[in-house]
């Protein structure tokens, strides 16, 4: 089990209800808390192996009545191995070439998020987002953050992934796409990088976020095995 102290105390709000984005019919809330000031880094690490997510300067977990849907997942790096498939889109995939840099955003960035997000979620909040609000969502982090671009040899952008780093793992907060060659499944491509970068740093974990058993968008984490589960007795195994 891991057990969470915060030395100093800390602000939670909840949000009012919301459509859940992910199960049609249900409400959504959030517990959230800012994670700017000096603590911001040190809050950030406790509340992530609580199960905490964050966005922007804001670390937040699900807090909907009556629902415990929204599971926090992990993948234990040491113990990972690739399957078949993953090996094919390792194999598919090994001209794309993974870069980490800082969190900075780009308008060639930019136009890969709106071309992933009009394919995937068509009337979403983040399909209205602007360029400036792109770029808080990539650069408006009080922690340590990194962006991930993978080109093709012709330097094409073919995928970006926003991650964090923890002292023991890796945590993707939000990862796009180009989706004209679906066999490509640069999705898994970019979890498996995470998971290549967490293991030649040296950390246990790659945070995934939230798995939710009935949502066909989360299928896909349970595929990286092992995973850990967060819940009332800690992390556990999935």
């Amino acid at each position: 089990m891991d057990h969470v102290a915060l030395k100093h105390p800390h602000f939670f709000y909840t949000t009012a209800p919301l459509p859940c984005p992910y199960l049609e019919g249900r409400l959504e809330r959030k517990l959230v808390t800012e994670l700017a000031g000096p603590q911001g880094r040190g809050l950030h690490e406790a509340l992530s192996r609580a199960g905490f997510r964050r966005s922007h300067a804001i670390a937040y977990a699900p807090a909907c009545p009556n629902c415990r849907a929204c599971i926090p997942v992990r993948i234990v790096v040491d113990a990972f191995k690739p399957d078949r498939t993953m090996r094919k889109i390792l194999h598919a995939t090994r001209d794309i070439v993974p870069v980490r840099g800082p969190a900075r955003s780009t308008s060639e960035q930019y136009r890969l998020f709106t071309r992933y997000q009009d394919a995937r979620h068509a009337g979403s909040d983040m399909a209205l987002m602007g360029f400036y609000d792109y770029r808080s969502m990539i650069e408006d982090s009080p922690i340590d953050s990194f962006l991930v671009e993978l080109r093709s040899p012709q330097n094409r952008l073919m995928g970006v992934c926003l991650g964090d780093g923890l002292s023991d793992g890796l945590s993707a907060v939000y990862s796009f796409y180009e989706i004209d060659d679906p066999k490509s499944s640069l999705g898994t491509r970019i979890v498996l990088w995470l998971i290549e970068e967490a293991k030649r740093l040296g950390l246990p974990y790659v945070y995934l976020g939230y798995w939710i058993a009935e949502s066909r968008k989360m299928a896909y984490k349970t595929r990286f095995k092992p995973l850990e589960a967060f819940g009332p007795a800690g992390w556990e195994p999935l």
